[in-house]
């Protein structure tokens, strides 16, 4: 598993993972692609909007755009191709990130993504112990979602010292 920053070089390789990753949802989110087949993005890179691609035997097989502020870190879109699923690549991106990034963090999903919340809920309760807390959230933009609030801080400590 590498996990590579979003360049000007790979730009790209992102771009075309979030095509992916909006035609999934869009059963649930109800986009449609323009007339040249192409999904509007929700999330921008850039700023405090930092992207990066899992890559697995140099293929990218998944991608997260995560917002890193002083008192707040969110995931904004995480994806992993269907075909490489079920391999815990997912979670193990997602608690490098939490790792990397410490300090508190949010991860929201749309109420009609159950499955999300089940694999964010077991990544998170994995990663922190057990210790974070779940609520209904209204969100300005994507309305009713559930949320996940923790800090990554001591966690990472715990899974460094155990060698994950």
């Amino acid at each position: 598993m590498d996990i590579r920053a979003v360049t000007p070089a790979n730009r790209h390789v992102y771009l075309n993972l979030c095509q992916s990753y909006e035609g999934e949802f869009s059963a649930i989110t109800g986009k449609v692609p323009d007339a040249d087949g192409v999904f509007a993005l929700d999330t921008e890179i850039g700023g405090m909007v930092l992207g990066f691609v899992l890559y697995v035997d140099s293929h990218p097989v998944g991608f997260a755009a995560i917002k890193v502020e002083a008192d707040m870190h969110e995931i904004l879109e995480f994806y992993v191709v269907p075909s490489v699923r079920n391999r815990h690549l997912g979670r193990d991106f997602a608690q490098a990130l939490f790792a990397r990034y410490r300090g508190r963090w949010q991860v929201k999903q749309l109420e009609a993504a159950r499955y999300a919340t089940r694999f964010w809920v077991r990544v998170i309760a994995e990663f922190t112990r057990g210790a974070f807390e779940q609520d209904m959230y209204d969100d300005a933009y994507w309305g009713r979602v559930t949320r996940q609030c923790f800090d990554s801080a001591g966690s990472a400590r715990k899974m460094a010292k155990q060698g994950r």
